[in-house]
């Protein structure tokens, strides 16, 4: 990792990366891939604010369902290699409809897979793409916050708290969805409320999860649980608060009864979900169990509870001059389908691409930040997305809803998908992220 250096005159770089998250990160390594291949390499710059811990904002205690078509582009930037330890199968999908006759599955073998997706703790995630970033070719500078952000006709000058100043022919936004760089930039979002607040917690079953993850809507909203890796060890000490190492403890002993961990998405009216949110521990898995049911035994055990509301927030045109947003600065989703980060690693993907074909037409020499890649970049991305946000959306609102119609049709649905089988690899394909 290159570490920043105070500066009287601003570091001229190719492409500035603001957020070294999961989106952010995963750029910088594919960039730096792509620089190796060239005659002259890129100059790229990743500025991020924390260092990569478990309270890192973007590396913290949540899991994420990374799908197969994003394992695959992963792969193909020589990343989910370094994460593949860290991953737990899902092998099959069950969704239901509480009290309503609605449920099918979605497995893997039929389709020719192992699995569907794979479970990743962020947690764990961050120290890895840190430590490869500091085996790149990228300028890290970290911790560090963007203090101002000038555009320029040839690009952006930004000035950074630790005194250095960096100018950049493309800058891109990864930081997340409160994006400072938007906001500089003046940029705004729309935004849908869906009335909703998640409880995000990890979860112990009395019995083995054997690969199955579960999507269960119910009255107040859906309500997911992904498989999780059985704990092996306690974590460091110094890098666990001691809440968490009392829960990892929990976790450990549960592990070796053969309990499951899950990490789990409880989509609550607000004031539901601040109540057992601060509920105790017997109150909250009892209310749990009646919501979700047995299919997966006796919930036993439940970690630190935390609670976000739930909004679908999006940028129409996620551009700007000599600037593009990826992942949650462009767009945030609710967690009904788990497709947030999927979603960003393909404007990821998209953004790599259109610089790559851009590269090889200019022969290696182009001005990154030039308007027709930056557009470029808009239209590669705009099906995908504009489709995404549009079925989230229908899905939020379709599956929260107990109008009797609704209902039925939801309901018709998810049996059709069990009775023709052919009718699931479409669906399969959406879920696993193929475009």
């Amino acid at each position: 990792m290159t570490t920043a250096h105070h500066s009287t005159s601003p570091q001229a770089v190719d492409i500035a990366i603001v957020g070294g998250a999961m989106a952010g990160a995963t750029l910088a390594l594919g960039l730096a891939k792509l620089s190796a291949t060239l005659a002259r390499p890129l100059r790229i710059a990743l500025i991020e604010a924390h260092v990569a811990t478990n309270t890192h904002p973007g590396f913290d205690a949540r899991s994420i369902a990374i799908a197969h078509g994003s394992i695959f582009e992963l792969t193909r930037l020589g990343i989910w290699p370094m994460l593949k330890h860290l991953g737990t199968p899902i092998e099959n999908i069950h969704v239901s409809d509480r009290g309503h006759f609605g449920m099918t599955e979605l497995n893997a073998k039929p389709l020719g897979l192992d699995a569907l997706g794979q479970v990743v703790e962020l947690a764990k995630v961050g120290s890895i793409l840190f430590d490869e970033l500091a085996k790149s070719s990228v300028q890290v500078y970290c911790p560090a916050k963007v203090t101002d952000l000038q555009p320029q006709q040839d690009g952006h000058l930004l000035s950074l708290d630790d005194g250095s100043q960096l100018h950049c022919q493309l800058l891109v936004a990864a930081d997340g969805a409160h994006s400072v760089v938007r906001q500089h930039l003046g940029q705004t979002t729309e935004q849908i409320d869906f009335q909703q607040t998640a409880i995000v917690a990890n979860v112990t079953t009395n019995q083995p999860h054997q690969h199955w993850a579960y999507e269960r809507f119910t009255q107040t909203g859906p309500l997911a649980l992904l498989p999780m890796q059985n704990m092996t060890a306690l974590p460091a000490q110094s890098q666990e608060s001691s809440v968490q190492i009392k829960e990892a403890s929990a976790q450990l002993k549960a592990s070796a009864k053969g309990h499951a961990r899950f990490s789990l998405v409880w989509a609550l009216p607000p004031a539901q979900a601040d109540e057992l949110k601060n509920a105790d521990k017997t109150e909250f898995l009892a209310a749990l169990q009646h919501a979700f049911g047995h299919r997966v035994g006796q919930f036993v055990d439940v970690g630190q509870r935390v609670s976000y509301p739930l909004t679908l927030s999006y940028m129409p045109r996620p551009i700007y001059h000599r600037c593009v947003f990826v992942g949650n600065a462009a767009q945030t989703l609710h967690p009904i389908a788990g497709q947030g980060f999927n979603l960003g690693l393909r404007d990821v993907v998209g953004l790599l691409d259109v610089i790559e074909h851009a590269l090889i037409q200019a022969n290696g020499e182009v001005d990154l930040g030039d308007s027709d890649i930056v557009h470029q970049y808009l239209a590669a991305r705009q099906s995908d997305r504009d489709n995404t946000l549009r079925n989230i959306e229908f899905l939020v609102r379709g599956f929260s809803n107990q109008h009797w119609p609704l209902v039925a049709g939801r309901n018709i649905g998810l049996r059709l998908l069990s009775w023709l089988p052919p009718l699931k690899r479409p669906v399969a394909q959406t879920a696993m992220g193929w475009r």
